[in-house]
């Protein structure tokens, strides 16, 4: 116990540290970031153990950042607000710009290619624009039916090697999926341009679409 006379006040501060240090709640908020879900929802589409994923909501819960809704039986979670998620944005910026070692870990994780050629949001509304770019949503169909990128098609990502014959030749194809360290856009994007045409990701995937149309 600390001893100096501001010490309840910072403990109060640190108890919202201590949620955020979990990895795995990190990731829940991340995925409640796209909307709101049941605990099955969430654990289906984080392939996180069902048990495990109703715990850590229930910490998120208590620390102000998320809320639920009752339907019969069901129990809905989300974020608190919209405020819950530009934080979210603000802190893993912040990380990213301070951390060489976080940067290294997003490149390794990603791959360096995609990490630097991902199209922003700004230069995806523009190509948009142009008729430049077919957009790929490589989420669920669930997930897809809930709210996507405005143009966007559905292409699962299990399902892209069947349906390589759906996607141009003489356009960018921009595929994205949910969120800001989601491996399957980058590997979506090596296999697409395996095949001779020209793709990229976009950068942040859904969730930084949807922060950024959230908050104008």
């Amino acid at each position: 116990m600390t001893d100096f006379p501001e010490a309840p006040i910072y403990e109060h501060l640190a108890r919202l540290g201590k949620v955020l240090s979990a990895p795995v709640r990190l990731r829940l908020l991340d995925l409640l970031d796209q909307g709101e879900c049941t605990v099955e929802e969430l654990a289906q589409r984080g392939g996180l153990p069902l048990k495990n994923t109703s715990a850590h909501l229930q910490q998120l819960r208590a620390a102000g950042l998320v809320a639920t809704r009752r339907e019969g039986t069901r129990i809905h979670y989300s974020l608190r607000d919209r405020e819950v998620s530009g934080f979210l944005g603000r802190f893993q910026e912040f990380a990213e710009e301070r951390m060489s070692d976080l940067r290294a870990e997003i490149e390794e994780h990603l791959g360096r290619d995609e990490t630097v050629g991902a199209v922003t949001g700004p230069e995806l509304e523009e190509l948009l624009r142009g008729g430049e770019v077919v957009l790929v949503d490589l989420r669920s169909p669930e997930e897809y039916e809930e709210d996507h990128v405005p143009g966007a098609v559905s292409i699962p990502s299990r399902q892209l090697e069947e349906r390589l014959d759906e996607l141009p030749w003489d356009v960018t194809i921009v595929a994205y999926c949910q969120g800001p360290y989601c491996v399957v856009s980058p590997r979506a994007v090596r296999v697409l341009n395996g095949t001779g045409r020209q793709a990229r990701s976009l950068r942040g995937g859904y969730v930084h679409w949807k922060r950024r149309r959230d908050t104008g």
